[in-house]
């Protein structure tokens, strides 16, 4: 199955085919690791609307999210998020030195959140 763009009916065989963990032993624990993404969110959106941001939690789900999906990381974590969480996520991913620089997409376009870069940049 050929995968040129995520919608609501792929993520799912998208998220099962990059699925690598070794500690995994039931579907559960496939659907507990995919909910990883929901936290992600759930702590940009909280940075956005408060801003507190928790740092180290994000950067351990992030890290998490890398060893269990690889590569395939980045389009299921920005196929999750919303617009205006984005510039957030791109910083996060800038700072792991996960940003993919091939091929250019329209995530190039957006722009950093500098006050999440400098707090990134304190740790």
């Amino acid at each position: 199955m050929k995968f040129s763009e995520l919608n609501d009916k792929n993520y799912l065989l998208f998220a099962i085919k990059y699925y690598d963990s070794p500690q995994a032993v039931t579907e559960d624990d496939f659907y507990d690791d995919l909910k990883r993404f929901k936290y992600v969110k759930r702590l940009f959106k909280r940075y956005v609307s408060t801003g507190t941001l928790k740092v180290n939690l994000i950067l351990n789900h992030l890290i998490i999210l890398f060893n269990i999906f690889g590569e395939a990381t980045v389009p299921l974590l920005f196929y999750k998020l919303e617009m205006e969480l984005w510039p957030c996520a791109k910083t996060f991913l800038v700072f792991l030195n996960r940003f993919p620089e091939y091929p250019k997409s329209s995530l190039t376009d957006v722009p950093l959140d500098d006050e999440c870069l400098k707090i990134l940049n304190q740790v």
